[in-house]
């Protein structure tokens, strides 16, 4: 998510995606054990897996929006949570919106991560489905890494980005692929997913693999994937790389999701 740019090492172009059917309640994917889930079907977001990143004014990729904790930025409706994006004045920007992330409340291993959802379309939303390594606050931003699951703009509706973020490889320079669709992301929802092991990380969509990265592609830089991470959900307005929201973009945008699951190899 902190990348304005990708350095695409994988590129592959799918035909019309086949929607994905509604999901009832989680199942074990085939060779995998369901260790957690948050279905969002609750009442309201749970407390004890989320909590927000708050403020404004850029969050280091030159953003429009505030992040706020408010009911109509970060909601559970029709069993997903909803992170709405908003046109208003609110703390001195002129956008609204929600971060959630699981930072201090659960972090994930090695195995599968995984989350259907729906992406809003315009020029200048920026959706992402992310992890961050929990040493963020000791280490800093790249040196604890980051494994953006899903990431998506506006303007390049078609093209779903999956990308590792590590010392000497971030930003610009991560290591990243991308799937080029014939349809726009925005018309269903679609499963995004990583599969993650001591020396792999195996990016897909929908069931199909796009991108791997092995330990070594980082070069002499350092591996920072050997540990584990919490995941971050959020939908951005603006910034260096999806660019300014054009005026046809419609509001409020909604990012929907209807779960998050988190798997462990089976025996």
């Amino acid at each position: 998510m902190r990348t304005s740019n990708i350095i695409a090492l994988g590129l592959i172009t799918l035909g019309l995606a086949v929607p994905v059917a509604a999901q009832g309640v989680a199942q074990a994917e085939p060779g995998w054990k369901l260790v957690w889930s948050d279905e969002f079907d609750g009442p309201a977001i749970d407390a004890t897996t989320w909590t927000y990143d708050l403020g404004s004014g850029g969050w280091g990729n030159g953003e429009a929006e505030a992040y706020t904790a408010r009911p109509e930025n970060a909601r559970i409706e029709d069993g997903c949570l909803v992170i709405e994006a908003r046109r208003e004045k609110y703390q001195g920007s002129y956008y609204t919106s929600a971060r959630l992330k699981t930072q201090g409340l659960k972090t994930f291993g090695y195995g599968r991560v995984e989350a259907r959802m729906k992406v809003p379309a315009g020029q200048g939303l920026w959706p992402a489905f992310w992890m961050l390594g929990p040493d963020i606050a000791s280490k800093g931003w790249p040196e604890c890494g980051e494994i953006d699951i899903m990431e998506y703009i506006g303007k390049d509706p078609q093209t779903v980005y999956g990308t590792a973020h590590g010392p000497g490889y971030s930003g610009s320079g991560g290591l990243g692929g991308r799937l080029r669709l014939d349809s726009g992301l925005a018309d269903d929802f679609h499963v995004f997913a990583i599969e993650r092991d001591a020396d792999h990380i195996r990016w897909y969509y929908d069931g199909t693999q796009y991108f791997a990265l092995s330990r070594g592609d980082q070069g002499a830089n350092r591996w920072v994937f050997d540990k584990d991470f919490f995941v971050v959900l959020n939908l951005a307005v603006g910034g260096g790389w999806p660019g300014p929201v054009a005026l046809d973009t419609v509001f409020p945008a909604r990012l929907l999701v209807d779960y998050v699951r988190v798997y462990e190899k089976a025996e």
